[in-house]
């Protein structure tokens, strides 16, 4: 099949002859740049924003700088398929939209708006338990689309068990668990605001609504709003995990389990020994460790750990579709995309994720397609893909 994913660019330069631009760039930097100018302050340093001076952000990035695509000539890459499926779930193209909360912050469409654009274009949401809307209301926006679901591990384990039940009767079929925030990373910015949207009860969608956890409150959370805050910012943030406690969550999801935050391999070598499906190399965009290694930096070494024994994806400065193709040239079987389509939702709602998702899958396209590659299995069978820049 000849692939979708760069026909985008097409029809842009076509609306050009009628003298229509894109509604929004399609340049990451510049999109950056538009969504703070329609943001108040504290939204969008909640979401661009990272841990201390930023050291872990500019290495995520670094890191991308360190590969180069080595180009092949003269093969035939006219028609290409970048289809494959990930721990049970099929999906166009190796991307998926990483789990970002309180995304009513940046506009009113939020978590459903994004899970709609997602689902039009078959791209796979995470949705994440710091969501706006409840897990029901997202699964409804998402239709027929696939689903996974982002576990912030509560502290009591009958919201714990509640939480996933939800999940998987509304149709999420992965649990991605996030391992690295256990409790919020040193963020300058949002400290300089005093801005923490979940002490103002936004964020809270998933377990206000939870029967579980509503059975512990002598109100409801829409007749004591503190009280709730109350009882669920230290549930879920301030205590560590612990791997011994990952039985809990194997006996109550039947579906794969995937660790979120992993940069050593022998944490995923741990993740492979605890019977857990996948592991996604990530250092939270930045956001918790300063000083931290580049999360691509980190992704080799665990790829060659695990040897294909559980799913493998990445996360953590990506940007463009040339970071995709990077990363998948590294070993990664998918990737996910976070601040670039959050941005894009300030920007245009709905209509600002489509935009986002189809510029990034059609750079992508292009770019492997560029590159001398037409599937995965080529472009994973090829060795010299990459090279390793100096500097």
């Amino acid at each position: 099949m000849t692939s979708p994913f760069s026909g985008y660019g097409a029809e842009i330069y076509l609306r050009g002859l009628a003298g229509e631009t894109p509604a929004l760039p399609t340049d990451p930097s510049r999109l950056e740049e538009a969504a703070r100018a329609v943001l108040d302050d504290g939204p969008f340093s909640y979401v661009a924003g990272g841990a201390g001076q930023g050291a872990t952000m500019r290495a995520n990035r670094a890191a991308f700088d360190r590969h180069g695509l080595v180009p092949r000539m003269l093969r035939d890459t006219t028609a290409r398929d970048w289809s494959t499926t990930v721990l049970g779930t099929a999906m166009p193209a190796p991307l998926l939209l990483a789990p970002i909360g309180v995304l009513s912050i940046m506009h009113p469409d939020a978590e459903p708006g994004v899970a709609a654009a997602a689902a039009e274009l078959g791209v796979p949401m995470v949705l994440s338990t710091a969501s706006s809307h409840t897990i029901e209301e997202v699964a409804q926006a998402c239709g027929d689309g696939p689903r996974w679901f982002q576990l912030y591990w509560p502290t009591e384990d009958a919201v714990t068990v509640s939480l996933l039940d939800r999940a998987r009767r509304a149709g999420f079929s992965a649990l991605v668990i996030t391992l690295d925030t256990w409790t919020l990373g040193w963020r300058p910015a949002d400290l300089d605001g005093s801005y923490l949207p979940f002490l103002r009860g936004v964020g809270c969608a998933v377990p206000f609504s939870d029967p579980a956890f509503r059975a512990g409150l002598a109100a409801a959370p829409e007749d004591d709003l503190m009280a709730a805050v109350g009882r669920w910012v230290p549930m879920f943030t301030g205590t560590a995990l612990r791997w011994d406690r990952l039985d809990l969550i194997r006996e109550h999801w039947d579906g794969p389990i995937v660790l979120k935050g992993v940069q050593h391999p022998e944490d995923a070598l741990r993740a492979v020994e605890a019977g857990m499906d996948g592991v996604v190399v990530s250092n939270h965009g930045g956001r918790q460790v300063d000083r931290a290694v580049g999360s691509l930096s980190a992704l080799p070494g665990i790829v060659a750990a695990v040897e294909g024994r559980v799913a493998v994806l990445f996360d953590s400065g990506v940007r463009t579709g040339a970071d995709v193709a990077v990363a998948l040239a590294l070993g990664a079987d998918a990737v996910l995309l976070g601040r670039p389509y959050a941005y894009g939702l300030a920007l245009g709602g709905r209509a600002g994720v489509t935009h986002v998702l189809r510029s990034v899958l059609a750079e992508m396209d292009l770019t492997l397609a560029l590159a001398g590659h037409a599937d995965l299995a080529g472009l994973r069978s090829s060795p010299d893909a990459l090279a390793t820049l100096p500097g």
